[in-house]
């Protein structure tokens, strides 16, 4: 069971956890060791255990805390987007995009090492993952609308496609670069668009189209999350 970090404590636990999260990225999760996190966070391993018993503990509040960011007032911020449905998914992009760039290793930590939790703790964070996804879905539905024909099967791979489109920034993006957040996802959406208004002006009838899932399909949110979409 994880340990309880007291209000006055997040802070510090927050830093350990970001030092840890670097180091996850550089070293990989399984060849970093509490030794390595206490020297990085100038902690003594004592002082480590003070806030965390194992490193799996670790690795577990700082996703939790990444997937609480996400997830955080997104649907009360959503209802107060005003314009065309295309808003909020030029909202959802955009605020996708500030919370990558301030939190880039616990993103980068999310796809690579995510899977090395305890069953237990992978559960929590697949759950948020999923309701994330959930929420980026409905409003991709929306904006087609009940009578465009596309369906449920469509919508999962438009909003994976999405999802791919902001997250693979981490391997090429840097955000002291000559392109701003900012800019960044005002081509996102753009593109992303300009995609989706060709594919639903162009595309065949309901029973002559369909899109399939490659096998071995995975989001960078939850490796989970994808089967029970379609559930």
């Amino acid at each position: 069971m994880i340990k309880s970090i007291h209000n006055k404590n997040v802070e510090r636990a927050l830093k350990i956890a970001k030092v840890a999260a670097k180091l996850f990225n550089t070293k990989g999760y399984l060849e970093t060791n509490m030794d390595d996190i206490g020297n990085g966070a100038k902690l003594s391993k004592g002082g480590i255990y003070h806030y965390f018993s194992s490193k799996d503990e670790i690795l577990f509040f700082l996703l939790d805390n990444y997937m609480n960011i996400i997830l955080q007032d997104l649907e009360e911020s959503l209802q107060n987007v005003a314009g065309h449905s295309s808003s909020r998914i030029e909202f959802i992009i955009s605020r996708h995009i500030r919370i990558y760039t301030q939190n880039a290793p616990e993103s980068k930590v999310l796809l690579h090492e995510a899977h090395c939790l305890p069953s237990k703790y992978y559960k929590i964070i697949a759950e948020k993952e999923r309701r994330y996804y959930q929420i980026v879905a409905k409003d991709l539905s929306n904006f087609f609308g009940s009578k465009s024909g596309v369906t449920k099967g469509q919508i999962t791979v438009l909003t994976f496609l999405l999802f791919g489109m902001c997250n693979w920034i981490y391997s090429w993006y840097n955000p002291k670069g000559a392109v701003t957040a900012e800019e960044l996802s005002k081509t996102i959406f753009a593109v992303f668009l300009d995609g989706v208004r060709k594919y639903s002006g162009s595309r065949p009838s309901h029973n002559s189209s369909q899109f399939y899932l490659p096998n071995g399909f995975e989001s960078h949110y939850g490796r989970s999350i994808l089967h029970k979409a379609g559930s």
